[in-house]
């Protein structure tokens, strides 16, 4: 008892920064559901309606949280995966799509959903996170990568 486990010695180097990404990504999830709860307060909406026909604000709240835990489970796949070939670009990458996702709530709790759209640099996190994944993907199948991709391996 008490040591690093067998599984834990094989990661590779760096890869407590994903593990440390992804348990960020709790914590901006649990701010946005503090938020909709803070919401549901002040605008007096009980469970368990989800969206309210006469407060477009709450549901923006609402809504921002929702997407955000629609795309979590993919978000942690790739993350996580991504980050079992390239860990400092997988969590680098987590952490832009994480701030994506506080400018996109920000933007959104306004009650103008056009500003939501402030945080969609975020995205560009999720892609390259789609990327690293793919290449671990390919690696783990020994696909033959495009030459200007090799020399990035």
């Amino acid at each position: 008892m008490g040591g690093v486990s067998k599984f834990a010695e094989v990661l590779p180097e760096g890869y407590g920064y994903v593990l440390f990404v992804a348990v960020d990504s709790i914590f901006v999830n649990m701010w946005m559901a503090r938020n909709v709860g803070v919401a549901r307060k002040k605008y007096n909406i009980t469970y368990p309606t989800m969206y309210d026909a006469e407060n477009n604000t709450f549901n923006c709240i609402q809504r921002a949280h929702q997407q955000t835990l629609e795309l979590h489970p993919s978000f942690l796949l790739l993350l996580l995966v991504g980050g079992l070939q390239h860990p400092k670009l997988a969590a680098g990458s987590g952490i832009l799509y994480l701030l994506g996702r506080i400018v996109f709530a920000t933007g959104y709790y306004t009650g103008d959903p056009k500003k939501r759209s402030n945080g969609q640099f975020g995205m560009l996190g999720m892609l390259a996170l789609l990327g690293s994944t793919l290449c671990f993907t390919a690696h783990q199948l020994k696909l033959k990568l495009p030459e200007w991709l090799e020399a990035h391996h």
